[in-house]
């Protein structure tokens, strides 16, 4: 039995999901924010990189063409630094936030947010050998240094093929002119960046779902754990049974005690049960003195029983009391009609003389 507490067969708690969360442990893939930052970038500049080269060239253009400097004072240069910087900043911010923004919104994905500031302090079993080789000759760095052969694999793989497939574009390079030649490298790179990007996307998902699934296998609490984690959060389970068994005591005595006094017991009819007391000359209306469903209302009708209180069945009211009225309180005004006609149909049952408060009623 023991052997089976230990093991780790049951789903982790959302305690044990808070407490890894505040330590700063999340399923998280690098690669997937290395690959969406890469193929972020590569769109920014398909997308933006043409007008960044169309200012850059009419900047220089303008710089070493036209008429010469005459004057370079302190206004003269700020005004040209102005100049490029706004031109750069319209042109080239675009294509630097893009990648920025992508990293953030995948990061925040994977692990939300997170604010640990114990990280910041420096710990130093980081820098123990022992758990240093450990960490380097682990089953986790054989599986990281694998996956990372097979992306150099892919990326290797889909370059080649990219290329070849442009083969006769490159041959031709010897026949075209400098501007040509330039513009036909940069489609290159960057439709192969972009290959590879996708490629390597694909493989960060992968490892992505991969990192998910080891971290819920490295969540997961035996069966002695969640007991431990019930008795921190919710105290121990044998103290609460115990709780809950001198509670019910204490109710089962209250009845003893209550139910014998009351003049009426209303019912719904099994599944609950109000008992009621009306004193004239110390009450201004009746008390509910008991009250309860399921058990403790066959409880109420077996102590009413023994006792000769008489027992009236009325649905309506029985739910209306057990509802609104708390044990010790006096009916309320809407309901004090129907229980005044119940009272008095039991002091006729048992040849009282009604109370003056009653027939007024």
């Amino acid at each position: 039995m023991a052997e089976f507490d230990n093991e780790k067969s049951q789903d982790a708690t959302p305690q044990r999901r808070q407490k890894a969360h505040d330590e700063g442990q999340a399923a998280r893939s690098q690669d997937l924010t290395s690959a969406v930052v890469l193929l972020a970038g590569v769109v920014a500049l398909l997308m933006f990189g043409g007008a960044l080269l169309e200012t850059l060239a009419r900047y220089v253009q303008r710089q070493l063409g036209g008429d010469a400097w005459l004057t370079a004072d302190t206004d003269f240069l700020q005004l040209h630094w102005n100049d490029l910087m706004w031109s750069l900043a319209t042109t080239a911010l675009p294509i630097m936030a893009a990648p920025m923004l992508v990293a953030i919104a995948t990061i925040l994905m994977q692990v939300g947010v997170m604010f640990l500031p114990q990280k910041v302090m420096p710990d130093w079993s980081h820098v123990n050998p022992a758990k240093t080789l450990g960490r380097l000759f682990s089953m986790a760095s054989v599986m990281r240094l694998t996956f990372g052969l097979f992306k150099v694999t892919v990326v290797a793989t889909v370059a080649g093929v990219t290329l070849y497939s442009r083969r006769d574009d490159v041959l031709a390079l010897a026949g075209m002119s400098a501007g040509q030649v330039g513009q036909l490298l940069l489609e290159l790179v960057l439709w192969t960046t972009l290959k590879i990007g996708i490629a390597l996307l694909v493989l960060a998902l992968l490892d992505y779902f991969y990192q998910r699934w080891r971290f819920e296998q490295e969540l997961r609490m035996s069966v002695q754990e969640v007991r431990e984690e019930l008795k921190e959060y919710q105290g121990d389970p044998q103290v609460a049974a115990r709780r809950k068994q001198v509670q019910r005591q204490l109710s089962q005595q209250r009845l003893k005690t209550a139910v014998p006094t009351a003049d009426v017991v209303v019912t719904n009819p099994t599944e609950l049960a109000v008992a009621l007391k009306y004193d004239p000359e110390e009450m201004a209306a009746p008390v509910l003195v008991a009250k309860g469903a399921g058990v403790l209302a066959g409880r109420i009708r077996q102590l009413a029983l023994e006792h000769g209180v008489p027992i009236v069945e009325n649905k309506p009211l029985a739910q209306l009391l057990f509802k609104d009225v708390d044990v010790g309180h006096p009916v309320p005004d809407q309901s004090y009609a129907a229980v005044a006609e119940v009272l008095a149909y039991v002091y006729q049952l048992k040849g009282k003389t009604i109370p003056g408060a009653l027939k007024r009623s």
